[in-house]
């Protein structure tokens, strides 16, 4: 018995004739094909956007170190010469996190255009 559904063995490569000279698939399912493949190449696009990325470990750390400056002893700030370091870094990060995920809000990635995918070939 075959580890491969159907009676005819293994399953074609996608478009490759069957033994009738057809390709066993209609344009409409390689269409559908196409414009999932195009779907989720634009969702992990947007997920590992490199701003999302920047953004939120920026934000993390920010308020990680913002705390750090926000709890800082008197012995801590004169060791940095009467400056809370901390809290000022910490809002620095902050504020840049917030930048790359209000840049990544604003403009977003859009798809690729398919028009002008064919102009380009």
């Amino acid at each position: 018995m075959s580890d491969f559904p159907g009676p005819s063995g293994p399953p074609e490569p996608f478009g490759h004739p069957d033994r009738s000279g057809r390709s066993g698939y209609s344009e409409r399912d390689v269409q559908r094909e196409v414009s999932e493949l195009e779907g989720r190449s634009t969702t992990a696009a947007r997920l590992f956007d490199i701003r999302r990325i920047i953004g939120g470990l920026f934000v993390v750390y920010g308020v990680i170190v913002t705390l750090a400056g926000l709890t800082a002893s008197d012995a801590e700030i004169d060791k940095a010469e009467g400056v809370n370091i901390n809290l000022w870094t910490g809002l620095g990060m902050l504020a840049l996190g917030v930048f790359f995920l209000a840049w990544l809000w604003l403009r977003p990635i859009r798809p690729a255009e398919q028009g002008a995918e064919e102009g380009a070939e």
